[in-house]
């Protein structure tokens, strides 16, 4: 592929690639409450099955957290048709992969493999939607799995343990506060009796997402969908509540030790809004500002956190910035980094909040901002090419509350941000009232 140079070129290229998604991309409403959305992708005599549920850890309370992730283990433990573990066995037979993924807002289980295979999909995805059996014997064995997951992950693992500390400690009332492996309590009392009735309750054809991307033709999709799932009911499913976050009234502040690291580590969440949040009050360019910011923050090699806290400075021996717009509920702009073996955490946070203070009062220059276009443009190029990210891309969205077509719409809002806009998000959201500080120490801990 010849290199572009130019932003104009490149908005012009995914604007086409835009253009032609739309054309192949097809919405259909089965009368059961079933989204399916199947995008054509003609490259290879492939396809990527996904079926979306809007269930995850934000639909959990005290008690049962983690039982969207462990209903998701005992989806492969059969149903009355498929034996336990044969569903695995089907699609590796086949030359196929697949897998599952649970969220704080989703949980997703996806097929790859020949589009002649769809119809399998299908067949099997409509079959544990409604008769997976649930046995005791399975669920106690994969109770044990996730709780040798949770400790391997994130109860041995610092940083993640840091992590999980800081989301529970910035977040007052938002379900986010839970982490999505569940608390290790929750999962110990945990009965089968308690997925029984998650799976009643949300696995149900008006609560999920149909996504095919492939060589597929977008009828015999439709009426494959019809043949598989139309039988099966509505569950005129209710919608979650919000249970929004209340206002922060200032700095929060945490510390971890733990025996098991040598190196401290520093994170750093502030609380901002999403895409979901937008309203007469809050503009939807604050959302994109918000995304271009976090570029300029972390945006690769060049981005301002790496250059001038590594490279310049060397105060940071690693550190970085994360954002995402597109949750059902308000999120974190959240900073991570473990400081150089010469300096503290005290300075790496001082480092870090002066990086940010420096961007509330000069906005980035154009030569910035177009950079980190060009690399947001350059990026959605190389997703298409990506079936699975394709997918991945609209069942996020429908699964969140929000419009698949945005994603057509991506780069022309970035395009649109301005220097004073980043200017002015940073100094809205990026401020100690909304932050909450978490240090992990070497020390005594567990």
């Amino acid at each position: 592929m010849r290199y572009i140079d130019s932003l104009s070129a490149l908005v012009l290229l995914v604007a086409t690639f835009q253009a032609m998604a739309a054309d192949r991309t097809h919405e259909s409403l089965l009368d059961n409450g079933l989204k399916l959305i199947v995008q054509e992708d003609h490259r290879a005599p492939v396809a990527v099955v996904q079926i979306w549920y809007k269930v995850g850890s934000s639909s959990e309370y005290d008690g049962i957290t983690g039982v969207s992730h462990a209903l998701e283990h005992m989806m492969f433990k059969g149903t009355k048709n498929v034996p336990p573990g044969k569903f695995s066995e089907i699609v590796a037979a086949k030359g196929g992969n697949e897998n599952a993924f649970t969220s704080t807002d989703y949980t997703a289980y996806f097929q790859t493999w020949a589009a002649e295979n769809v119809a399998l999909s299908f067949e099997l995805e409509a079959d544990r939607m409604r008769n997976l059996l649930l046995l005791e014997e399975e669920f106690k064995n994969e109770i044990r799995v996730v709780l040798e997951e949770r400790r391997l992950r994130t109860d041995d693992n610092p940083q993640a343990l840091l992590g999980e500390t800081a989301r529970a400690v910035a977040y007052q009332t938002s379900p986010y506060r839970q982490p999505v492996v569940g608390w290790a309590a929750d999962l110990q009392a945990m009965e089968i009796g308690d997925l029984s009735a998650w799976y009643k309750r949300w696995y149900a054809p008006d609560n999920a997402t149909l996504v095919v991307v492939g060589d597929v033709e977008p009828k015999a999709i439709k009426a494959l969908a019809i043949k598989h799932f139309g039988a099966i009911a509505r569950q005129n499913v209710k919608p979650m509540r919000k249970r929004p976050e209340v206002v922060q009234q200032g700095t929060k502040t945490v510390t971890v030790t733990s025996k098991k690291t040598h190196v401290p580590h520093l994170y750093m969440g502030y609380k901002t809004p999403v895409l979901n949040d937008v309203s007469s009050d809050l503009p939807e360019w604050e959302i994109y500002a918000l995304d271009v910011l976090m570029e300029i923050l972390d945006g690769g090699p060049s981005a301002r956190l790496s250059r001038r806290l590594v490279r310049e400075k060397r105060i940071a021996a690693d550190v970085g910035a994360d954002y995402s717009s597109t949750s059902r509920l308000s999120g974190l702009f959240s900073f991570h980094a473990t400081p150089a073996a010469e300096h503290s955490l005290e300075d790496l946070e001082e480092a870090i909040i002066d990086e940010i203070a420096i961007l509330q009062k000069e906005p980035p220059t154009q030569a910035e901002l177009a950079r980190i276009k060009t690399q947001v443009v350059a990026d959605r190029i190389y997703q298409r090419d990506s079936m699975f990210y394709q997918g991945l891309i609209i069942g996020t969205l429908e699964s969140v509350g929000l419009d698949w077509r945005l994603n057509d719409e991506y780069v022309e809002n970035i395009n649109r941000v301005t220097p004073v806009q980043v200017r002015d998000v940073a100094s809205k959201y990026l401020i100690p009232a909304s932050l909450t500080i978490a240090k992990l120490l070497p020390g005594a801990g567990e």
